[in-house]
């Protein structure tokens, strides 16, 4: 497991570009769990979508609605939730903020090298 990246620090890692126009940044990852930042402005909008990933979700910073299988509803700073595989989902940044969000397994299409 010599190769697997155990620690990081806060900034470490660079933000990029994601399809959608909101920052993300990977933090840490092995083949069965990752750990995503992600920046949205006020308004910014992470369109529904979905993946064979569970996912689980931080609100680290700001005022978020967030939409699972149709249902909405508003989380705040300290705020989680969970997206079982295949279910649509979605958010809608109130206020400008930060999600975490945990995958399993690693969402290879985040990792760029």
């Amino acid at each position: 497991m010599t190769d697997i990246k155990l620690f990081s620090d806060y900034g470490e890692r660079p933000w990029t570009v994601a399809p959608d126009g909101n920052q993300r940044r990977v933090l840490l990852h092995t083949p069965e769990l990752m750990l995503v930042e992600f920046a949205f402005e006020k308004g910014a909008i992470g369109a529904l979508h979905s993946h064979p990933h569970v996912q689980a979700s931080f609100v680290a910073e700001g005022r978020f609605e967030v939409t699972i299988d149709g249902t909405s509803q508003t989380l705040e700073q300290g705020g989680t939730f969970i997206v079982p595989s295949g279910l649509t989902h979605g958010v809608r940044a109130l206020e400008k903020g930060r999600l975490v969000d945990s995958f399993a397994p690693a969402r290879q299409d985040f990792i760029s090298n």
